[in-house]
């Protein structure tokens, strides 16, 4: 019996739909939580072609959400080990395992090839990065976020509004899963939608989840969701660079106190100096810390005294 004979007889799938999948390429960022469900599920429904990246190794403290993993698996790479559980799924699909993390630097050529991607990464300078690439390409891209009890998971981009366009300004908080917090089953949950969208798009199936977000909070177990496509896009942002792209022209503020500087032509600064150290007219300012978040606020902050080009860049993500 084919192995993709039970999804076959759904009338919205049939032949055809499993085709398209065998055709696609999907690119896979983080292989985390949220992969964990995600990825078995893509491996065994027949993406023709998965992506994986993630430079994280696996430990204890991971596995209790991250369920594709085992203890024997700590100080392993996630996106090796998480390629292997998807090949003893389904062999018959193509897997690659990118063992480093995304960046400015390596993201276009990650996303040249891909028909969908999924954002699993637990970085929302990540997310924002992969939103300005899939939206100048017209790639689908399926976000999502956890934290403690809630999530959110939406389609974005691909002729859809971009994350800016739902989310324009900085975050409110830079927490993560690390410092936070979160519960396993509701990182799953949020997963498995991600999954499942990613298949609705591939499949062309209507309503399309692109534009269209979708929220949970595993405290009260109740779900909601609103549409966004008519969303506008901002129309100024800040983007993510590579600690790479910068050059002795731009004038470099590292305004993190306790780390070495990014690039040797950094000035290190606090963010509330920012004002007082502003470059002359025509020059590009990179503002650079850990997360990219105090960098965001503290380029909203100066531009509307410095309406010159401003770009950020995240250690983490760089």
């Amino acid at each position: 019996m084919n192995r993709y004979t039970r999804q076959m007889i759904l009338s919205e799938f049939g032949g055809d739909g499993q085709t398209r999948l065998e055709r696609a390429r999907v690119l896979v960022v983080g292989a985390g939580g949220l992969a964990a469900p995600a990825l078995p599920l893509l491996a065994g429904a027949g993406i023709g072609h998965l992506t994986i990246v993630d430079g994280d190794m696996v430990s204890l403290t991971n596995l209790h959400r991250q369920t594709l993993f085992s203890e024997a698996d700590c100080g392993q790479p996630k996106a090796r080990i998480a390629a292997d559980r998807c090949r003893a799924i389904n062999s018959e699909i193509s897997i690659e395992s990118q063992e480093h993390g995304l960046t400015p630097a390596n993201a276009p050529d990650l996303l040249a090839q891909a028909d969908l991607v999924l954002d699993c990464a637990d970085s929302f300078a990540v997310s924002y990065l992969l939103s300005d690439l899939c939206f100048a390409q017209n790639t689908p891209l399926i976000s999502a976020s956890v934290l403690g009890f809630g999530g959110y998971v939406g389609g974005f981009c691909g002729g859809a509004p971009s994350l800016r366009a739902l989310f324009p300004d900085a975050p409110d908080s830079g927490a993560s899963c690390d410092t936070a917090g979160v519960l396993g089953p509701v990182v799953g949950m949020i997963g498995s939608m991600q999954a499942q969208m990613a298949l609705n798009v591939l499949l062309g199936l209507t309503p399309s989840p692109l534009g269209q977000l979708v929220q949970f909070d595993a405290r009260s177990l109740r779900a909601s969701g609103f549409q966004f496509d008519t969303a506008p896009e901002p129309d100024a942002w800040f983007r993510f660079v590579a600690a790479s792209d910068l050059t002795h022209q731009d004038r470099i503020i590292e305004l993190r106190q306790e780390a070495a500087v990014l690039h040797p032509s950094a000035q290190r600064l606090r963010a509330e100096d920012l004002a007082q150290n502003l470059p002359p007219a025509g020059t590009r300012l990179a503002l650079c810390c850990a997360t990219g978040l105090r960098a965001w606020r503290g380029a909203e902050e100066i531009t509307s005294i410095w309406p010159g080009e401003i770009v950020l860049v995240a250690a983490s993500a760089s």
